[in-house]
């Protein structure tokens, strides 16, 4: 376990990419090997719109379906907030 060794909350920031993680399964699986190895599921980026990345980019209406089907499914603490970053001092909760 990680944050045994160094007696500190690690954090995990995801990216939600098509084709990649973009199934419950597969964000499951990350979220409860994370814990496992003590670092916390915390956020799940939504891709930034850049060029030459548009392929994996997921509609908002699956990320918030794929989010809600996760909360279903496991406890709170091992799911991370779904996330966008609009170029503000914070980040926008979707």
């Amino acid at each position: 376990n990680i944050g045994n060794f160094t007696n500190i909350t690690l954090l995990n920031q995801s990216v939600l990419l098509k084709g990649v993680n973009d199934d419950l399964g597969t964000l499951e699986r990350l979220s409860l090997k994370l814990f496992d190895i003590g670092i916390l599921p915390y956020y799940l980026h939504m891709l930034d719109k850049v060029k030459g990345a548009e392929h994996f980019l997921i509609s908002d209406e699956r990320a918030i379906q794929l989010h809600q089907d996760l909360k279903s499914s496991l406890s709170g603490y091992l799911v991370p907030k779904l996330v966008r970053d609009e170029n503000l001092k914070s980040k926008t909760w979707i």
